[in-house]
């Protein structure tokens, strides 16, 4: 089973820990000293994707009404 939620990560003493959300742990059953399994995957930086569509062959626009197209679906 795989489920997905954001987190912060938080300084506790000299390391970092998380918080899992209390609806997520009853949702999932989790119990104290579990094991389980975390893989990390950090948030998308919106400032990382400027810049990106240099050299593509299409015009900003088309790209725009493309987008609008898919979500009105």
């Amino acid at each position: 089973m795989e489920i997905q939620t954001n987190v912060r990560i938080k300084q506790w003493g000299n390391s970092l820990g998380i918080v899992i959300p209390k609806e997520v742990a009853i949702r999932e059953d989790l119990k104290e000293n579990e094991d389980i399994v975390i893989i990390i995957k950090k948030k998308d930086n919106l400032s990382d994707l400027f810049g990106k569509g240099k050299g593509l062959k299409i015009s900003a626009q088309k790209m725009k009404d493309a987008g609008r197209k898919i979500w009105s679906l």
